[in-house]
């Protein structure tokens, strides 16, 4: 505790200094470093009595009995996790990275929206409840709402309207933007929500994003994005701790919804969402794989493209233990960060 006091306190002598001193690259970076630092020890100071207080009042996750054999032993795992990575990003982005940065109210808003949805899911999805979860549609109208809020305000009031193409450059889209922003926020919060089906695997490929993102701003000189992409790098760190392999607590809607609409997000506030569906290339494969295989079904008449989807399934049951797989996908995210972050420069 003496330790998270002395970094809360350092942070918040370096915020005070740069609210009135002129601020240099290094002096913005080492604020966002240490906001990282301070949400990773409040994250896992607070995550073992808030795993407490989900087992004493049974929220715990049903697991769907179409999925393989091997997960049946996670029944009841404490689910919801998710708050543990967002309220403490939003509690410090609201001290620290608001002043002077009203557009940072977007996403906080995406953050509390998404959460909250998810939120709302799985308390229907527990186990021993009599429904599980939200429909599909309903699920998906509330993300789309979301995300053509989201898209208006940061087509008109941050003024946003270009795509970057590395080599060629930037390009005005004008209203193209808007829709392009919208499936691209929805489709996101569903990738990473797909993808949260093992231990560690959505929060370590996210939190992979986020750096990548983060580093993309600070070289756009964007401040604020990095301190809100490194503070969720942090706070997502905080979360593998209890996450990891067994885990004691799982994000569920909660967090994978967040997650994705808010990395989405911050693409998009850097101007380099084309570079998404590299950077964030896990997400992508897991969504392909489920359209993929419901296409091949459907055509052939019940025949299966993948042994189960989405794609992480497959490779359990081609025999990849779960922390292989994990890993593995670890580092192909962390080579599409790196890959990203190339393009992002030319």
């Amino acid at each position: 505790m003496s330790e998270l006091l002395g970094l809360v306190t350092g942070t918040w002598t370096l915020f005070r200094a740069h609210s009135v001193l002129p601020r240099d690259p290094g002096e913005n970076l080492a604020l966002s470093l240490a906001l990282s630092g301070v949400a990773f020890m409040v994250t896992v100071l607070v995550g073992a009595p808030y795993i407490r207080w989900l087992r004493r009042h049974n929220i715990g996750k049903r697991i769907r009995i179409e999925g393989p054999e091997g997960h049946f032993y996670k029944m009841g795992t404490p689910t919801m996790g998710g708050f543990m990575i967002t309220v403490p990003v939003i509690l410090l982005t609201l001290i620290f990275n608001l002043a002077g940065r009203l557009s940072m109210l977007l996403p906080l808003g995406v953050l509390i929206g998404t959460a909250t949805l998810g939120a709302i899911d799985d308390r229907m999805n527990l186990v021993g409840g009599s429904r599980t979860g939200m429909t599909a549609r309903f699920k998906m109208a509330w993300l789309l709402l979301f995300s053509i809020i989201s898209a208006l305000i940061l087509h008109f009031p941050l003024g946003l309207r270009s795509i970057y193409i590395p080599v060629f450059g930037k390009y005005d889209i004008g209203l193209l933007y808007i829709p392009i922003a919208v499936i691209a926020i929805a489709g996101t919060a569903n990738a990473v929500n797909l993808t949260d089906g093992l231990d560690t695997l959505a929060g370590g490929t996210a939190a992979v994003a986020f750096t990548a993102y983060g580093i993309i701003a600070f070289l756009q000189g964007q401040i604020q994005v990095v301190t809100f992409c490194f503070t969720m790098v942090g706070s997502l760190l905080g979360f593998l701790w209890y996450n990891a392999h067994p885990a004691q607590v799982f994000m569920g809607d909660t967090g994978s919804l967040a997650l994705g609409a808010a990395l989405a997000t911050a693409a998009f506030m850097t101007g380099q969402w084309l570079l998404l569906p590299l950077i964030g290339i896990v997400f992508v494969a897991e969504a392909v794989s489920v359209m993929l295989q419901v296409a091949y079904f459907k055509l052939t008449g019940g025949k299966r493209l993948f042994r189960m989807t989405p794609l992480h399934h497959h490779f359990e049951l081609l025999g990849w233990s779960e922390t292989q797989i994990t890993l593995r996908f670890w580092l192909v995210g962390m080579m599409a960060g790196l890959l990203g972050m190339a393009l992002a420069l030319i």
